[in-house]
């Protein structure tokens, strides 16, 4: 499992922690800190 960066605010998405992979996170998910979409989102490692 990855991490991943919003672009918009830096918040990191790991994939271990939350236990659900990035790409299985439904379409309208958005950040939890700033509310940006999934398109804003690059994997980082």
């Amino acid at each position: 499992m990855g991490k991943w960066e919003c672009s918009a605010c830096g918040y990191i998405y790991d994939e271990d922690a939350e236990g659900t992979k990035f790409e299985d996170l439904p379409d309208d998910w958005t950040c939890p800190v700033c509310g940006v979409g999934k398109d804003m989102f690059e994997k980082i490692d």
